[in-house]
């Protein structure tokens, strides 16, 4: 038992620096998209591309102007479907799925687009690696949760339950709702949303 609370304490400890640093990352993060003249392109990218990123392009889709292409890649195995999970968990909220299959990201195409969205620092890192001058245009959606989080990172919910992927897609609403608010506020600036303001 000791054993394991201590465990629990360390894995707690090693994303303090997440839960901390939350604030400060959303903001810095909303400022710099409230730069964007409105993107025409956005790219949500993940590992895969056939849980989270997929799901992120749907919601967008619906939340941003029709003038917005929205796009998702991620780094492996192109042509595979999403998991029924995450159909099921999707078609729950009005979108489908089922026609999707998995795009590998080509890093000579990002550098047409406006937005990259990614789900961790990890993803971001091997993007900018490649190609520098993409730095300001990356961002990683968990930085747009307007609810305290545990992890920066949106968590990978493949091969787990419904009940894994419900939370998951939980998360992206929000941060994808962000997005829209912020691309819907008036002037542009990200002060003004559904309820009245971002912050």
């Amino acid at each position: 038992m000791l054993i394991e609370t201590l465990k629990s304490a360390a894995r707690g400890a090693r994303h303090l620096p997440d839960r901390l640093l939350h604030p400060w990352r959303r903001r810095s993060s909303l400022r710099r998209l409230a730069r964007l003249p409105g993107p025409g392109t956005v790219l949500f990218v993940c590992h895969g591309n056939i849980c989270r990123s997929p799901y992120a392009a749907a919601v967008a889709r619906r939340l941003l102007p029709a003038t917005v292409a929205v796009e998702s890649a991620g780094f492996i195995d192109a042509d595979r479907p999403s998991p029924p999970q995450a159909i099921t968990v999707a078609g729950e909220r009005g979108l489908d799925l089922s026609p999707h299959r998995s795009q590998v990201i080509e890093l000579g195409h990002v550098r047409e687009v406006d937005l990259i969205v990614v789900m961790d620092s990890e993803q971001r890192h091997r993007l900018v690696s490649s190609r520098p001058e993409l730095g300001g245009r990356v961002v990683l959606l968990g930085d747009l949760d307007p609810e305290p989080i545990t992890r920066r990172t949106v968590l990978d919910p493949v091969e787990q339950p419904a009940e894994v992927f419900r939370s998951c897609y939980d998360r992206i609403d929000r941060c994808v709702d962000v997005l829209a608010v912020l691309w819907r506020a008036p002037g542009g600036d990200g002060t003004q949303g559904q309820s009245g303001k971002l912050e």
